[in-house]
């Protein structure tokens, strides 16, 4: 259950932030996108930079592969294609774009980022290397040292054809057993906005070396160093991973429901490796082997498009009451809260502002929110409760992000609007599945 409302809970989105985990290299948006494009009008005809902002990607590329037909030395066109294609994990068609935009702009640093998350999906991390070492970004720079140091294949994925895990809790946000280094299992957190992150003492006790290190800003008034390095071994349930990047910190997370501290948080970057299921009503993560046909047992109802936004924060589209389907961002891990927005969109929609009950997250003033009904697909919320910014600011998921991810979101779906549902991330056919459990 979620803790008591007079206990002081620590905001894990502020911790991301502060530490930079929430760190983005970019993102864009397949143009098999389900979003705007039935809108009736010519796109054909109209600015791709306009139509990719409001999410039209589908005719955003067209626009993009129409200006490089006139001008096949246009950088930005092309770096836009490459940019569409990567979201979507159209590999082929991502490397071949961001590669020429590259060529056309040795200066392009987004795209050479995106050009390295490339391969960095498809586990190539040593063609990554040279691009990263060019972006001028600290982050880049560590990620550079450590794939360095990767010995043979990395994510060598061992087990069966799958494995069901369960929940050992399910607030403040879902948890499982994982251990590291073939120690004893711990307490680990979910969250799709997570990477894989460990705390000092799991690091330590894991014996870990520092490959590289950065400065991950401050928590708490606490200055706070982000390590990175290679684990031997991460085993989740009947599979083991192996050889794979790791980053650690002696930051608090937000405490287990007992008072104590989990051992760390994983989410994206493990869930596109296997065909992942986070089942709420079911108390269980599931992963499955990825596979290129259909698979019995995962569900089928309310597919959606799925996007993958820099190197871990997945996009899909829902709805605010009847505003929408636009593009919203899927973070499962805000502590009692449905969904993230700001003032001005909540307005717009007409959601219930509370105004009487401000409050502090992030450095920047937030209402609560409450919500008659958001959706994702035929998945439906009611009468859910979350956050509204006055403005939009860096850290914010959902609108937050607009400016950093180039195109327009207008919430974020996070804990509580998913706890009666199963959530299928396939990033393989790039859908998002959610059913009833």
């Amino acid at each position: 259950m979620a803790p008591p409302a007079d206990l002081p809970v620590p905001d894990r989105r502020a911790f991301l932030a502060a530490t930079g985990l929430a760190a983005v290299a970019g993102a864009a948006f397949s143009p098999t996108s389900a979003s705007a494009d039935a809108s009736g009008a010519d796109a054909s005809v109209e600015e791709p930079d306009r139509l990719f902002k409001e999410g039209r990607f589908t005719a955003a590329e067209r626009g993009y592969r129409r200006v490089l037909r006139q001008n096949p030395r246009e950088a930005r066109a092309a770096a836009q294609v490459g940019y569409i294609a990567l979201l979507s994990n159209r590999f082929r068609t991502a490397e071949s774009f961001l590669a020429r935009a590259v060529r056309l702009n040795p200066r392009d640093v987004a795209s050479k980022q995106r050009l390295a998350e490339c391969f960095v999906r498809q586990d190539q991390l040593a063609r990554a290397v040279p691009l990263l070492r060019q972006t001028g970004g600290q982050r880049d720079a560590a990620y550079a040292t450590v794939f360095d140091h990767l010995p043979g294949t990395p994510w060598q994925i061992h087990g069966p054809a799958g494995t069901r895990v369960p929940f050992h809790t399910l607030d403040p946000v879902p948890s499982v057993e994982a251990s590291v280094n073939g120690g004893a299992p711990k307490k680990y957190l979910l969250d799709t906005y997570a990477t894989l992150d460990l705390s000092a003492q799991a690091a330590e006790e894991a014996g870990l070396r520092a490959l590289a290190s950065m400065s991950g800003g401050v928590v708490d008034t606490h200055p706070v160093t982000l390590y990175f390095g290679v684990l031997d071994s991460f085993r989740i349930g009947d599979f083991e991973i192996r050889d794979i990047p790791v980053q650690w910190n002696d930051t608090q997370r937000p405490p287990m429901p007992d008072g104590s501290q989990p051992a760390g948080a994983f989410g994206t970057t493990i869930f596109y490796h296997f065909l992942t299921t986070m089942d709420y009503a079911g108390r269980a993560l599931i992963l499955r082997r990825k596979s290129r046909t259909p698979q019995k047992g995962f569900p089928s109802r309310n597919r959606l498009p799925l996007w993958l936004a820099g190197d871990h924060f997945p996009c899909t589209v829902g709805s605010l009451r009847d505003y929408g389907p636009r593009m919203v961002t899927v973070d499962t891990g805000g502590i009692a809260s449905a969904l993230d927005t700001t003032v001005e969109i909540a307005e717009r929609v007409g959601l219930a502002v509370d105004y009487e009950h401000p409050s502090d997250r992030f450095g920047h003033r937030t209402y609560p929110v409450t919500a008659d009904r958001i959706s994702l697909g035929g998945a439906v919320g009611r009468n859910v409760r979350g956050h509204a910014a006055e403005k939009a600011f860096p850290g914010l998921p959902g609108a937050g992000q607009s400016a950093q991810f180039g195109f327009d979101l207008i919430a974020n779906f996070t804990h509580e609007f998913f706890k009666p549902f199963a959530v299928t991330f396939d990033y393989t056919a790039m859908t998002l599945s959610v059913a009833r459990g």
